[in-house]
């Protein structure tokens, strides 16, 4: 019996052992980390490739998207240098949140999403942006290709998510979000994660 190609006789890791996607930096591949039915904040073990418990969510917000990270991917002094405000980039891989309009309520999966734009995020001065995209062959959103298609809404929404949802009573905000950016600027920021990744931990 002959196994296909190309197999993993290993589940791989969900960051280092995924390939970025069928067509980056235009459609990438997007694990799964959080679902908008979540009130629990997961994120990836970095040494096992598991899902962590990192914290349960203090207030009733709620990601409005499926949100998780784009494989091979790292933010570094390169994605740090497209955002002015940062000192450096957050080194973890670049954040990914994706459009669907049918609920996807299952973490610890893999997608196709197309690349349409990003929020620029800066966290305790490092660079921590958040690509969006929409499910590849999505019924409703499938065809949109730059964040200005969207209905300003949703922008909003995620927008709000992230000024808040490490917010703590009685603490300053260490978050900042510029204006949303498009497309093109979004290719550039996975190009440079990519290029990131690459530098710090080697070719595919």
């Amino acid at each position: 019996m002959s196994f296909p190609q190309p197999f993993f006789r290993w589940r791989p890791h969900p960051w280092h052992g995924l390939a970025v996607g069928p067509n980056a930096p235009d459609v990438v591949h997007a694990y799964i980390e959080i679902t908008p039915f979540d009130t629990v904040k997961y994120e990836l073990d970095k040494t096992t490739g598991f899902l962590r418990v990192d914290r349960p969510q203090r207030t009733s917000s709620s990601p409005p998207t499926l949100y998780g990270f784009i494989p091979r991917t790292y933010c570094g002094d390169r994605v740090g240098a497209l955002l002015p405000a940062a000192e450096r980039g957050d080194a973890d891989p670049l954040d990914i949140c994706v459009l669907s309009e049918r609920p996807i309520d299952r973490s610890e999966v893999i997608l196709n999403a197309h690349v349409i734009g990003g929020l620029p995020m800066v966290d305790g001065g490092e660079a921590d942006d958040k690509i969006v995209a929409v499910l590849q062959n999505d019924h409703l959103w499938g065809h949109i290709r730059d964040l200005s298609e969207l209905p300003p809404v949703l922008v909003e929404r995620l927008r709000h998510y992230f000024e808040t949802y490490k917010l703590v009573p009685g603490q300053s905000n260490a978050v900042e979000i510029g204006p949303a950016y498009g497309r093109e600027h979004a290719l550039a920021v996975v190009n440079a994660a990519v290029a990131d990744y690459d530098e710090v931990f080697g070719g595919a």
